[in-house]
């Protein structure tokens, strides 16, 4: 996927909605690692910070938790939209 540098979206939330997508079409199913931040730099051209950031959406959306050492995983329940 490629990055929309010009656009009015910024690049971590493009990049999160792209895990984001990935996840909820079942391509990272519940409990898989998402990719390391060493393979999104590869993927999406991006600063590590930048990429940090979008993991942080994911998280504070309740999509994904990090297990110190392991990775950054998909929650086996994602919160339901208004809950």
């Amino acid at each position: 996927m490629s990055i929309d540098r010009e656009g009015p979206v910024p690049p971590y939330v493009q990049i999160a909605d792209a895990l984001r997508g990935r996840i909820a079409s079942g391509e990272i199913a519940p409990g898989k690692a998402i990719p390391s931040l060493v393979d999104m730099e590869q993927e999406f051209g991006v600063a590590r910070d930048t990429l940090r950031k979008a993991v942080k959406v994911l998280k504070d959306a309740g999509l994904v938790h990090t297990v110190s050492g392991l990775g950054t995983f998909v929650v086996d329940k994602p919160p339901t939209p208004g809950s």
